[in-house]
């Protein structure tokens, strides 16, 4: 029986749960360096940018998807709980996604 999502749940959550359906179905690549490259090259359906990522960074990435037309969007956390969302025990600051797989993350996603 699927569970039905009550009115109490936070938008946070059930973005947590995209981002990690996404990890565990998809392809994904961790880094600050990695997310930078791949925004400019355009490889990268989604970009997702932890809410405590350096402002050099998360300016050079906003940048440079919004430049190669990459959609971003805005974990609502820090950098260590991304990481303990995605299954990492480190900080994860920008997740390059490749391959949505079987989450819904896109639906969070912002030109």
């Amino acid at each position: 029986m699927a569970r039905k999502k009550s009115s109490g749940e936070s938008t946070a959550m059930t973005f947590s749960h995209a981002v990690r359906q996404c990890v565990d179905s998809g392809k994904v690549e961790f880094g600050a360096n990695t997310g930078v490259k791949r925004a400019l090259s355009g490889k990268a359906k989604l970009v997702v940018i932890s809410d405590n990522c350096p402002s050099e960074v998360r300016e050079d990435v906003v940048r440079f998807c919004k430049l190669s037309g990459v959609p971003t969007a805005v974990f609502e956390g820090t950098s260590v709980e991304l990481g303990t969302v995605v299954g990492r025990p480190h900080p994860v600051s920008v997740l390059t996604v490749y391959d949505v797989g079987n989450s819904n993350i896109m639906e969070y996603a912002k030109q």
